[in-house]
């Protein structure tokens, strides 16, 4: 028996169809890295992709014919002939608002167009607009939602979207829309940097003016927020939509890299493995005075042309500092228009929230500290998830609060009795809902053609003191030996806390499913008196299962041993075949007396006894293999 699979919590799509029963989601749409989630038992959660991973990029691949091919990690990650990055600086713009670099922007536009009209990109002869890539990002985590939720994938969902605090109306608009092609109702948008001051819980804190600065990937933007009576008030806003970390990745890989390599990944449609490697550095860096370059080199990669062999923090701060310095110098600007004196009683600013990837820069914090000097910086949190976490926050206010479908627990374990009448649990109490847990199980004995699924609930160790929920039966098995048969049986609870197990024999795979009510009949007090019982209970419960498994294993021990007595009588001699035999014996009157330890002694005297006849069994068995290839055994 071992534990095969725990996945995300699922809810039963048949029953969850109903648009106002749905979650908010909370979605940070941001130039580099987006993120998805929910609130679950007042905790945030975030949708993963199938490797596990939170954040994820906003990139799109292309092939040689303009076809999506990729989207997120996989699209950043991976060789494609076309990609787009950083498709939120041109959202809501025409041709006139931006700066076209072929650093920045790795595709053309369509030049004919109008200052007035949405721009458009070239990808392989095929034109999209910033509002139709967009909507792709926006599709891809909404499915990782949905997937998560186990929801119907043609549902239209509703989220609040964060968007920058210097967004014009066009490019909110843009936002709307995309959101709208991808199937999502936006909810409300969000300031980014209201979303960050959401995260850390800056409503429930003393009123007064709080900064955010904000150097993302793409982007750099400085907020002063005025918080009173809960409400956030945007005073002033500046940055740069086109300074980030993006452009420390593009200085280190001019200062670590040789020309001819830079130029000879670029046609090859490669340069993100140049730019994952820049990361990389440009993170370790945060936390190391120096790295050794080849050290990021697979063995694919030896061949690379460096220009050095070590890179250093002070190196690498040299080479950003004028960029620092410019963020610095909007934030003193801002802070100069506003009449904001730091350290000041009148118009202080009480807390400075650091947000973005790149403000892990140890030179960006210490600069930071000479202009905020004694403020309170928020540094706690992930900068990367930090907003995100408050665009999940507000989705969750605005879906109710504590009403979110997902803050139920279930009250009581929920588990399946086994030989020797032990319940083995496959969902504890207080395990957040919906949720999937599978666990698989096998025959006890000899040429058994059914078994019998008891399903329980409760916290006591055997099933006589739990409450029985079901039974269900599979029958006309195939009869082999014990072990031989395998069994994943699946316990599925939806947000509604409706039970469904399931059974699959997974020779034959026949199937046998039971929905339940586990909650049913049972009241705030019963379920406390039943926890109480546990818990009185709970050494003289442990003592018992303990030997209940014990003379579990004794019986099957003796079973197996007389089958094969018979089987392989040949291989055993008369007086060894007497001394597991008495052994046996007295092993089974051990059994009687139900002492726990005179059972575990019994045990391993007959595991000793038997050991020469159990070797000779298995050489004997193996015979028939010798002189095999291994296919065709």
């Amino acid at each position: 028996m071992s534990l095969l699979k725990i996945e995300e919590p699922q809810i039963n799509s048949e029953d969850n169809n109903n648009d106002n029963d749905l979650p908010i989601l909370g979605i940070d749409l941001g130039t580099t890295n987006s993120l998805v989630g929910i609130v679950i038992n007042n905790e945030t959660r975030f949708f993963r992709d199938l490797q596990g991973r939170e954040l994820h990029k906003s990139v799109i691949a292309f092939d040689e014919k303009g076809n999506i091919k990729a989207i997120g990690n996989d699209a950043f990650e991976n060789k494609y002939p076309h990609k787009i990055f950083s498709i939120k600086r041109l959202m809501g713009k025409g041709l006139d608002d931006i700066s076209i670099s072929r650093e920045k922007y790795d595709f053309e536009f369509d030049r004919r167009l109008g200052n007035k009209d949405e721009l458009e990109i070239e990808i392989a002869n095929r034109k999209f607009r910033p509002t139709e890539i967009s909507s792709y990002i926006l599709k891809y985590l909404k499915s990782l939602a949905i997937k998560g939720l186990g929801l119907n994938e043609d549902l239209k969902i509703k989220a609040v979207i964060t968007v920058p605090a210097y967004f014009d109306e066009n490019a909110k608009t843009a936002t709307k829309n995309a959101a709208e092609i991808a199937g999502i109702e936006v909810v409300r948008l969000v300031n980014e940097p209201t979303a960050a001051a959401l995260a850390y819980g800056l409503e429930n804190s003393r009123e007064g003016i709080y900064a955010v600065y904000d150097l993302g990937g793409g982007t750099f933007d400085i907020s002063i927020l005025k918080m009173q009576k809960g409400v956030f008030q945007v005073l002033g806003v500046s940055g740069n939509n086109e300074l980030g970390g993006d452009d420390f990745d593009e200085i280190i890989i001019n200062e670590i890299f040789s020309k001819k390599t830079i130029e000879s990944f670029h046609l090859n449609h490669s340069r993100n493995i140049l730019k994952k490697i820049a990361q990389k550095i440009k993170e370790d860096l945060s936390i190391k005075q120096n790295v050794f370059l080849e050290e990021y080199l697979d063995n694919n990669l030896k061949n690379i042309e460096l220009t050095k062999n070590i890179f250093s923090q002070i190196d690498f701060e040299n080479l950003i500092s004028s960029k620092i310095n410019e963020t610095i110098k909007i934030t003193q600007n801002l802070l100069n228009d506003l009449d904001l004196e730091i350290g000041k009683d009148k118009n202080n600013v009480c807390g400075l929230i650091l947000v973005g990837g790149s403000s892990k820069i140890p030179l960006i914090r210490k600069e930071l500290n000479k202009i905020f000097d004694k403020t309170k910086i928020y540094t706690n949190l992930n900068p990367d998830c930090v907003v995100a976490q408050g665009a999940v926050m507000q989705a969750f206010n605005l879906g109710g609060g504590n009403r979110n479908i997902l803050l139920d627990v279930i009250p009581l374990s929920l588990g399946i009795e086994m030989i020797g009448g032990i319940v083995d649990k496959i969902i504890y109490r207080n395990t957040t809902i919906p949720i999937i847990k599978s666990k698989e199980f096998t025959t006890y004995a000899d040429n058994q053609t059914g078994i019998k699924f008891h399903i329980v609930q409760g916290e006591r160790e055997f099933a006589k003191d739990c409450r029985s929920l079901a039974q269900f039966e599979i029958k006309n098995i195939q009869p082999l030996r014990a072990g031989m048969i395998k069994f994943l049986v699946t316990f599925k609870i939806d947000a509604d806390g409706l039970l469904t197990v399931s059974a699959i024999d997974k020779n034959s795979n026949q199937k046998k499913e039971i929905v339940v009510k586990p909650s049913f009949g049972l009241d705030e007090a019963q379920i406390k008196n039943i926890l109480i019982d546990s818990l009185k209970n709970a050494k003289e419960d442990i003592g018992e299962r303990i030997t209940a498994q014990n003379i579990s294993e004794a019986q099957q021990n003796i079973n197996f041993l007389k089958r094969d007595l018979l089987e392989f009588n040949d291989l055993i001699a008369n007086s060894e075949r007497e001394e597991i035999l008495l052994n046996i014996a007295k092993l089974e009157r051990a059994i009687l007396s139900k002492d726990n330890s005179e059972i575990s002694l019994m045990i391993q005297n007959l595991e000793n006894a038997s050991q020469n006849f159990i070797l000779q069994k298995m050489n004997k068995s193996l015979e028939k293999y010798v002189n095999k290839n291994i296919d065709n055994i």
